[in-house]
């Protein structure tokens, strides 16, 4: 969602409830171990649809810098997760490149340089400083923060690029589909702040989004019963930035859910729609990879 980057030009850089119990682990652990290429290679034999994670963690690797109490920082990570994503889009034929650590540790669909990024000026640029509330919650050093963006930040981006390096080389074509949550009602540093939600949201780019996969999401939800926003509330989806308007084999689209959905608002606790939507989700997968399969057959 994007309080987050996907509705700003910060996507595009890379391209762009029950009790929380936060976890805060010592400085020593570092990041889980990145997905292997051999993995990665096993994997492009048999699909060609990779699923963006980058919101869906609430861990905290390194509590450094954090000037608040765990109560404050439980309440922020409830509010800005987009809880139980990486359950909510699994799909058998697919990639996942999940950030294993909270957004509000680093947000990997930010812009690395403040300068560029839109939500740096409220403090919620790619390493937060300050919560939605706009209340200071962690003072960063430079130190810090090239300790962060080089062990985490940096980490993530290049598992996605040689997703789709490997996408390319033994398929000649990847999609990326970058998935999301977003609250029923604007957050406070949302830029859209329109009430009266969609139940989805489809995030697109002029380049790497083809036509037809917007029309098919349309017609896809539209059936479904579900309304869709295009572009609305959120913008944009990822592609790296190695491949970004380079790439035309690229293709990327962002799937946003209201947590109305499947959520008991505020909190994280699943309510009873949680299985409805997930097996929505999945259909929607299915449909996508399908015609992507098709269209690009033709193509090439």
């Amino acid at each position: 969602m994007y309080v987050q980057a996907r509705y700003t030009p910060g996507l595009h850089l890379v391209i762009v409830a029950s009790p929380l119990s936060l976890i805060i682990l010592p400085s020593s652990l570092s990041q889980k171990k990145p997905i292997s290429m051999i993995d990665i290679h096993q994997q492009n034999q048999k699909t060609n649809l990779i699923l963006h994670i980058p919101h869906s963690s609430h861990r905290i690797p390194l509590d450094r810098g954090y000037v608040v109490d765990k109560k404050t920082l439980d309440q922020e990570i409830i509010k800005l997760t987009d809880w139980y994503t990486d359950d909510l889009f699994l799909f058998k034929d697919s990639i996942l490149i999940k950030a294993d650590f909270s957004r509000i540790f680093c947000d990997t669909e930010r812009f690395s340089d403040d300068s560029q990024e839109v939500m740096a000026k409220y403090g919620m640029g790619v390493l937060y400083v300050k919560s939605d509330d706009g209340a200071v919650i962690r003072e960063v050093t430079a130190e810090l923060r090239d300790n962060i963006l080089s062990n985490y930040y940096w980490p993530h981006h290049e598992q996605l690029n040689q997703a789709v390096n490997e996408q390319l080389k033994f398929n000649g074509k990847a999609l990326i589909v970058d998935c999301h949550s977003f609250p029923s009602r604007p957050l406070t540093r949302d830029l859209n702040q329109e009430d009266n939600r969609p139940d989805f949201n489809i995030g697109t780019d002029p380049f790497h989004t083809p036509n037809y996969l917007i029309e098919i999401s349309k017609e896809f939800f539209k059936e479904k019963g579900y309304s869709l926003g295009v572009d609305w509330p959120y913008i944009g989806s990822i592609v790296p930035l190695h491949h970004y308007q380079k790439t035309k084999n690229v293709s990327s689209i962002m799937l946003e859910i209201n947590r109305a959905l499947y959520l008991n608002e505020p909190g994280n606790q699943k309510s009873n729609n949680y299985i409805k939507t997930k097996q929505t989700v999945t259909e929607y997968l299915k449909i996508l990879k399908t015609a992507f399969d098709n269209c690009t057959k033709k193509i090439n």
